[in-house]
């Protein structure tokens, strides 16, 4: 069963901290990238930053500068460093897990709440 468990979403102030994880287990092929995806209320989901195996990542603009994405590929794990948070990065936030073969995972979905 394929399984990708997230962690870390929560309450946090603005100008805050957040670090989400996702660990991706279960899936039968070799993973081509992990990302995170948003998706805030009235708004379409969103790529948030993407990471591959080799190393390559691409960061929204929206959260360049704020946002580090980082993956240990042996544990098929990607974690989103959140710093400096706004109040309009309130969102679900989505992990992502893109197989070689075109196959796309996706995790249950973690509330992020930027709030004073």
């Amino acid at each position: 069963q394929v399984q990708l468990v997230e962690s870390g979403g929560g309450l946090a102030q603005p100008g805050g901290s957040l670090r989400l994880s996702c660990t991706a287990s279960g899936i039968p092929t070799t993973l081509a990238a992990m990302a995170w995806f948003r998706q805030a209320p009235g708004k379409q989901r969103e790529l948030v930053a993407v990471i591959t195996t080799n190393g390559t990542t691409n960061i929204a603009d929206s959260v360049k500068g704020r946002f580090t994405i980082s993956r240990d590929n042996a544990k098929n794990l990607v974690n989103l460093q959140m710093d400096r948070l706004k109040p309009e990065d309130t969102a679900i936030y989505y992990c992502n897990a893109v197989a070689m073969f075109g196959a796309r995972y996706w995790g249950q979905g973690t509330q992020v709440t930027v709030s004073s």
